[in-house]
């Protein structure tokens, strides 16, 4: 038997409009996949207590990321800001990594591949960690969770 999804969980993810254009192939695939994903299994609870399921809005402004989470009938139960500072170097290095991982698939050596795809998943881990750290007592979420919604955050570091 199979038991319905839990209400503690994001149903819809968007990223704002009034972010624009501009990501690489790379960047702009990351972002479907991880949306994709996310969708198909999270767990995500607004703090305190407060029921889902739930519809997420990601943005940027003055610095800042917006969480912007919503009810089913998209209405605003919570605005969230986090200040993009402490991401900034994880970002940095995560995209020097990548850009890295993406040359090397096409000229490296396995085994250097898998250096450096070590040191991108060292540093998305890191990321994770940090979003899941910066959201205590705000949103509960599980660690694939913050995995995700960290690439996403990438990708509006990177748009925005």
């Amino acid at each position: 038997m199979q038991h319905p999804p839990s209400p503690e969980r994001l149903i819809a993810i968007e990223l704002h409009e009034s972010i624009g254009c501009g990501t690489s192939a790379e960047a702009d695939h990351e972002r479907r996949v991880a949306i994709y994903d996310l969708l198909e299994e999270n767990t995500f609870k607004l703090l305190p207590d407060v029921p889902g399921p739930y519809r997420l809005i990601l943005s940027t402004a003055d610095g800042r990321l917006l969480l912007d989470i919503q009810n089913e009938r998209e209405e605003r139960i919570s605005l969230i800001g986090l200040s993009m500072s402490p991401f900034r170097r994880i970002v940095k290095d995560y995209f020097m990594v990548c850009e890295s991982y993406y040359s090397a698939i096409k000229l490296s050596t396995p085994a250097q591949i898998e250096t450096i795809d070590m040191a991108r998943r060292g540093l998305h881990n890191e990321g994770s960690t940090l979003l899941q750290e910066r959201l205590e007592g705000k949103v509960d979420m599980d660690f694939n969770t913050a995995r995700r919604l960290f690439t996403l955050v990438c990708v509006l570091h990177w748009r925005g």
